[in-house]
């Protein structure tokens, strides 16, 4: 073990991997469709409707699996409403996430108040044999719950999926130029509808997530704003889903870094502990924002605008 005066370091980075595992699922699920050229500020809500969805399926249940898959399909079902407000009657993107999200709000406090406060068993972690074993890394890493590992799997596919299959080359050709891809006979809209789909589905996976895994409850607005935090990942990673898996574990561990001191007894406002994720993504697009040039070669061109199909 790895101490420095009390603070368990190897504790403290194996927590980061439960606490990024929700923006990990989250920020990927929104680079899916910010690549194609759709941006859809709803992330928190499709969150909190796959969390609630998620709990209610596993208290009927008792399957951890099925709360999973309804989790997955409750975002998907949240995507799909935004893909018809925006792919199809062509409404603005970004009022339409914003109006997704306030929808998710509301509709995920309605379904969870008759669960509200109720615990769960979490999901047991799964050690990988000989690896767990492993001198430091082995508790990092390899004695996580099952979760953690298909977040990092799903990375992983998302990185060769994006850079290395035919399928992501286009994927980015529609988010990059939707009228040469149209011209080439790819069919625009049912990608982006694919992807916005996908990518909420994930979503509703990362919120459920929070209320089957870490902290495995259900409370009003348990996401807590980690769905905006996702959405601004993406543009930390300049849209690199590599970068992505990056950027979550590090607030990830700035957020468990709060808990730690104050388990520390540090003589700092809990609540000003509890704002550190936060003002880091205010700082990071901050500092992000001031070069514009990098912003712009790495951002989809088409990001946000609406496809009017031709010819």
């Amino acid at each position: 073990m790895i101490e420095i005066g009390g603070f368990n370091v190897v504790t403290w980075l194996a927590a980061t991997l439960v606490m990024g595992t929700p923006l990990v699922l989250a920020g990927l699920g929104e680079f899916l469709a910010e690549k194609t050229g759709v941006l859809n500020l709803g992330t928190e809500g499709m969150m909190l409707v796959g969390a609630v969805t998620g709990f209610i399926a596993f208290v009927e249940s008792d399957s951890q699996v099925l709360g999973f898959v309804a989790s997955m399909v409750a975002g998907a079902v949240m995507a799909a409403l935004f893909a018809v407000l925006t792919q199809t009657f062509r409404a603005n993107q970004v009022a339409s996430g914003l109006a997704l999200t306030i929808f998710g709000v509301g509709l995920s406090a309605f379904m969870g108040r008759p669960y509200e406060g109720e615990g769960i068993k979490g999901l047991a972690k799964l050690d990988i044999p000989v690896l767990s074993d492993l001198p430091i890394v082995g508790p990092i890493v390899f004695s996580q719950d099952p979760m953690v590992y298909v977040s990092l799997a799903l990375g992983v596919a998302i990185i060769v999926f994006t850079y290395h299959t035919r399928a992501g080359l286009v994927m980015r050709a529609v988010g990059e130029s939707p009228e040469s891809a149209h011209a080439m006979g790819y069919p625009v809209i049912a990608l982006r509808y694919l992807a916005v789909c996908v990518g909420g589905s994930l979503a509703g996976l990362g919120g459920a997530y929070m209320s089957l895994v870490e902290p495995h409850l259900w409370v009003e607005n348990l996401v807590a704003g980690r769905g905006w935090i996702a959405v601004a990942l993406v543009v930390f990673a300049s849209w690199r889903p590599g970068r992505v898996l990056v950027g979550a574990y590090l607030f990830g561990g700035i957020t468990r870094l709060g808990f730690e001191l104050q388990g520390l007894g540090v003589p700092i406002p809990s609540q000003a502990l509890s704002s550190l994720p936060y003002l880091a993504t205010i700082v990071v697009l901050v500092l992000l924002s001031r070069d514009q040039t990098k912003l712009r070669l790495n951002r989809p061109a088409s990001l946000t605008k609406p496809f009017f199909a031709t010819g």
